[in-house]
């Protein structure tokens, strides 16, 4: 048994030219005025006449409208847009530091650094604590450990979701302080001052 269509087909299709099934078609012409309706066949040969698609942009109006324009350009300027769109869109980045309650000292400023450097640049940070065996029962240390790291890089972060336990695990996500970028990149001396640290 075939599933169910609509009167416009599939789903998302959009109809144009000998694809659309109406008889009679209200016209839209390419600079956006209303030609009235009329059979199908006027209707392509208007388009036509032009070098123009009829395109279907309304199928469930009575009758369906339809559209007089170049079918091919409208699909690539879409296209184009689409493009621009995702290219603008920021991406969020989320990094992951995995720390233990008794992480050594060292290790942990090495980890502090780092996590500095992804702050700086926009990304968010996902610090995981896991516990092991009597750690479990102590998870008031790991919380201890994700507070501490958290306020050592108070400076170019902040706290997004706080300590969170899951079974075995605690997780605390920092994401980029408002400054945080602006302090990866020194702005230039105004002009006719010289820049910080040279001689004279």
């Amino acid at each position: 048994m075939r599933p169910t269509e609509d009167r416009r087909g599939p789903r998302n299709q959009v109809r144009i030219n000998e694809q659309i099934r109406a008889r009679v078609v209200l016209v839209i012409d390419s600079d956006g005025s209303q030609l009235g309706e009329m059979p199908i066949a006027d209707a392509l040969k208007i388009a036509r006449d032009k070098s123009l698609d009829l395109v279907e942009v309304s199928p469930l109006a009575q009758p369906p409208v339809c559209r007089i324009l170049d079918y091919g350009r409208q699909q690539y300027e879409q296209s184009r847009k689409e493009r621009e769109a995702r290219k603008n869109q920021t991406k969020v980045v989320i990094k992951e530091v995995r720390v233990r309650p008794k992480t050594d000292p060292h290790d942990l400023d090495t980890k502090l650094r780092a996590i500095t450097k992804w702050l700086q640049e926009g990304d968010r940070v996902q610090l995981t604590l896991r516990m092991r065996g009597r750690e479990q029962a102590h998870p008031d240390w790991g919380r201890k450990v994700l507070v501490e790291m958290a306020s050592k890089v108070g400076d170019v972060g902040r706290v997004e979701r706080d300590v969170l336990a899951e079974g075995r695990q605690m997780t605390l996500v920092l994401a980029p302080s408002a400054l945080a970028t602006k302090k990866s990149k020194p702005s230039a001396p105004p002009p006719g001052q010289p820049s910080a640290g040279t001689g004279e």
